[in-house]
């Protein structure tokens, strides 16, 4: 099968909400640290234990919504007459900005060297600054556009070369950071679709090898590997930096959601839900058997953990798309910033953040359980709308 971009040109707002819905929740869990008893099937579980809270269910719906998105804005681009050269390098310049946010969000989490002239919170302030100069989505015909982004590579320079950590290290990949993960999930998954577009059933057997992957090279309950010590099959991964491929195979596994929806939406709508619900059913079972040999943990990236949540979007996404078809999309407005500027509410925090910081504040004890997770949920809608504010002003990252 051949995917016809035509069938692409309409936005797809079932993934707009899931989008949306999953950055709420992602800002809202981030800011649990700030009060008091949040319940534990809240949080996030430790790494060696097994089980998953709603904070683990965040950061892969997050990749399964990108994925998903994948298909949409390259046969866009497609439609729009832009070669598969220039694609490509849409690809890698949105890789190259989402590796770079990470890099940069990742360090600015640690400790700071006491000798450098600015605090945590000036490198918060300026990183972020740096961030909307460069990525900036600025008016077409705005005559200071190139100057503003130079200025903006130039700040995060100086950031990147004068930034020393607590222990005297310099700035350094780490684990990516979230943004980073994302990235590198992205480059593959969308030169897997760029290369596959016109075979599409390789996208099934792409899918099918991540989870290969990550049965081979992921601890089993008893701590043994089914592919034990060095070998190909994990360089090759960690050279692709898939590791053991949990991050690609939800991004993949988006992918391949909306590829599905697409053959499927000239069919009636009953048939349509029983296709996403039996996906669903299908996903959460296989996440049963697998649990079998390997507990469920985010931080692993775990193949029932995978399973799991994806069985968990397949299923929200449907809902979404039904109340989509029937107009019940009104609820969504207040969180619909957070479907289309994604990355400028993810960015909001830090200037939170950075006032926390700078005043210090004192956590009631009153703060706690249910009454501190709504207002958790309240900073995240005013990370939201701030991220809408400021996009009225032309203020908004676009990568």
């Amino acid at each position: 099968m051949e995917m016809n971009n035509s069938l692409f040109g309409k936005r797809n707002g079932a993934i707009d909400m899931l989008r949306g819905m999953t950055m709420f929740l992602m800002v809202t869990v981030n800011e649990f640290w700030t009060v008091h008893k949040v319940p534990h099937w809240l949080c996030h579980t430790d790494t060696f234990e097994d089980g998953m809270g709603l904070s683990d269910i965040v950061f892969p719906m997050f990749l399964f919504a990108m994925g998903m998105s994948i298909p949409y804005a390259l046969e866009r681009r497609f439609s729009k007459g832009f070669s598969g050269e220039s694609t490509l390098g849409h690809i890698l310049s949105r890789t190259l900005a989402l590796i770079v946010m990470g890099v940069f969000t990742v360090n600015a989490g640690g400790n700071f060297a006491p000798v450098l002239g600015y605090g945590k919170v000036a490198f918060w302030m300026l990183m972020i600054t740096g961030f909307f100069l460069v990525w900036n989505k600025y008016p077409e015909g705005f005559k200071y556009k190139k100057v503003l982004r130079w200025s903006g590579v130039i700040l995060l320079l100086f950031l990147a070369v004068t930034f020393r950590s607590g222990d005297g290290g310099y700035l350094h990949a780490s684990w990516w950071g979230i943004l980073g993960l994302i990235g590198w999930a992205y480059l593959f998954c969308a030169i897997a679709y760029l290369l596959c577009r016109k075979k599409i059933w390789i996208i099934p057997l792409l899918w099918a090898g991540l989870v290969v992957l990550n049965m081979l090279t992921t601890g089993l309950r008893d701590g043994s590997q089914l592919i034990e010590g060095d070998n190909i099959i994990a360089n090759f991964a960690d050279a692709l930096h898939l590791s053991n491929g949990s991050s690609a195979l939800m991004a993949m596994g988006g992918m391949l959601l909306s590829l599905c929806d697409l053959r499927v939406r000239e069919s009636s709508e009953g048939r349509q839900i029983l296709m996403g619900c039996s996906a669903a059913i299908a996903l959460f079972l296989s996440g049963l058997l697998a649990h079998q040999w390997w507990i469920t943990s985010k931080n692993i990236g775990t193949l029932p953990w995978c399973l799991y949540t994806s069985a968990l979007s397949v299923a929200f996404y449907t809902l979404l798309r039904v109340l989509e078809k029937h107009g019940l999309t009104h609820w969504f407005a207040p969180f619909r910033p957070a479907g289309t500027a994604t990355l400028s509410v993810y960015m909001m925090p830090y200037i939170g953040l950075a006032l926390w910081v700078i005043f210090s504040p004192t956590v009631p004890q009153w703060l706690s359980g249910g009454i501190g997770v709504l207002k958790c949920a309240i900073y995240s809608l005013a990370c939201i709308w701030l991220a809408e504010l400021l996009g009225k002003i032309n203020i908004r990252l676009k990568i």
